[in-house]
């Protein structure tokens, strides 16, 4: 070969070369039945949903039944439903079958099987669900009207909760003041705390309290303390409905020469059903407060809301309306009390289990 033509493969060398000192170029792959095939960073395989890191699709999260076939190009952590353990690099040999070769052994298995898997030296998933985690909304709306009747209502929510999947606690307080006309038709304040605690998959017990004033109704000051048993007639990750029976303390104090002051042991009923519908939430929320002291005495609270998100991370929208009865009100003010709101809410922290 003359010198021209060596010169001529000199830069193609250089090409392989460099190809081949270059690190391999590897992800994980995971299969489907249907042979479809999701390449990227498999994050996490936990409760029957493997999450997939993708450069073309972001999170992509797949059904574990629908998998044949799952290649790691690093070591993982991996739980068996039977509760083995072992850390290794995943590959399939045969459908349907994983093989986790580790530094001191090898483990072979179904792919339906593994009860969870993560990357090496992270904590297990199952550890962090179950850890209480913090959330915080809070929100706001001003709303005004002119024409043949002048309207003007703003108001303000906030709500911390500390879930784990077997108890909640919240801590939460709204302002709402509306005047119609120049006549103020809604001045409440409100300040409360709930906590329920699951001792079974179904049962709870509870324990609440909310204080305030109301100064349409004449109400200088209201507290409510509760505690009591709920049942969750259904819970699932869309949908629940959780009924609660308890015993109540029920104190109201009026404004001097309005009403004389109430303070008694009653009961404690409530009703709260949620539903998602993909991003969308729906929330009907009842309690019913009567009082021992007085045949007829008693508060029905009602709340019914419609919260769609504005972007996947912070903001959402709420709609709804929420009902006050009393059934002794003092001062001729009316017996029910009807609030239309439109809200705009900001949402931060870690998301609740289930949600």
């Amino acid at each position: 070969m003359n010198e021209s033509k060596r010169l001529r493969w000199l830069p193609c060398l250089a090409v392989l070369l460099a190809f081949s000192s270059s690190p391999r170029l590897c992800a994980d792959v995971v299969e489907m039945k249907n042979g479809a095939r999701d390449v990227g960073k498999i994050t996490s395989v936990h409760e029957g949903v493997i999450t997939i890191e993708t450069e073309y699709a972001g999170e992509i999260k797949v059904k574990q039944a629908m998998v044949v076939s799952i290649t790691t190009d690093h070591s993982v952590s991996v739980r068996l439903a039977d509760g083995t353990d072992a850390i290794g690099w995943v590959a399939s040999p045969a459908p349907s079958k994983l093989k986790i070769t580790g530094a001191t052994k090898v483990v072979e298995c179904q792919v339906s099987n593994v009860s969870a898997f993560w990357a090496a030296g992270q904590e297990d998933p199952d550890i962090v669900a179950k850890r209480r985690k913090w959330s915080y909304e809070a929100g706001g709306d001003v709303n005004g009207r002119t024409g043949t009747q002048r309207q003007l209502s703003t108001s303000y929510h906030y709500r911390a909760k500390l879930a784990s999947p077997t108890d909640t606690f919240q801590y939460y307080t709204s302002y709402t003041r509306q005047e119609v006309n120049n006549q103020v038709s809604a001045d409440q304040f409100k300040v409360g705390a709930d906590y329920a605690d699951n001792f079974t998959p179904t049962r709870s017990w509870y324990i609440r309290d909310e204080g305030g004033f109301d100064r349409v109704n004449f109400i200088t000051l209201y507290d409510i303390a509760a505690t009591g048993f709920g049942y969750d007639f259904i819970k699932q990750k869309t949908e629940t409905l959780t009924a609660r029976v308890g015993l109540s303390y029920r104190y109201d104090q009026y404004v001097e020469g309005k009403g004389a002051s109430l303070s008694s042991a009653g009961a404690d009923f409530g009703f709260e059903y949620l539903r998602k519908v993909h991003n969308a939430q729906f929330t009907d929320k009842i309690a019913f407060v009567p009082a021992f002291q007085g045949l007829g005495n008693f508060v029905v609270n009602h709340e019914f809301a419609f919260e769609m998100p504005i972007d996947k991370a912070t903001w959402k929208i709420a709609t709804g309306v929420a009902n006050n009865y009393y059934s002794r009100p003092v001062g001729g003010a009316d017996k029910l009390e009807t609030l239309y709101f439109t809200r705009l809410i900001l949402t931060w922290g870690a998301q609740p289990p289930g949600t």
